[in-house]
């Protein structure tokens, strides 16, 4: 049976943050975090978006009583928003540093979870609330 209204296809997420300071925040998660520049665009009245590409997305949605549960395996008590930005990263502690050095608040140093990642919590630009993680049971063994 076709049903009368097929399910869109979605081929991508994008995050749209509004940032006062625009140049601060493209420096940041460009330079400092490393996503590459998928598109800029200006537009009359002083508008303008660039666009980062982040790799993959997902969208993940947590009820309240996770949302405090890895707030407090990651960093111990509430502080996240509503929203958090989580990016999957190689290394989680020199991402932390960089990122740092870069101008964000640590939150959280990197913190081994009991889901087998390294996760680091920072203020960002933008005034976003970020995770950087580390995916530990999936990196192939050295010999």
């Amino acid at each position: 049976m076709v049903a009368e209204h097929p399910v869109p296809v979605v081929r991508q997420l994008r995050l749209v943050v509004e940032a006062a300071d625009h140049e601060a925040a493209v420096a940041f998660f460009r330079d400092a975090l490393g996503l590459p520049v998928e598109g800029d665009f200006t537009s009359d009245g002083g508008a303008r978006v660039v666009i980062l590409d982040a790799g993959r997305a997902t969208l993940e949605i947590a009820n309240p009583a996770q949302k405090r549960l890895i707030d407090e395996v990651e960093v111990g008590r509430q502080v996240a928003p509503r929203i958090r930005v989580a990016f999957e990263v190689d290394d989680a502690a020199a991402t932390t540093t960089r990122l740092v050095a870069a101008g964000a608040s640590e939150v959280a140093p990197p913190t081994l979870t009991p889901w087998q990642s390294l996760n680091a919590r920072l203020d960002a630009p933008a005034d976003l609330h970020i995770t950087v993680f580390e995916e530990l049971e999936t990196k192939p063994e050295t010999p």
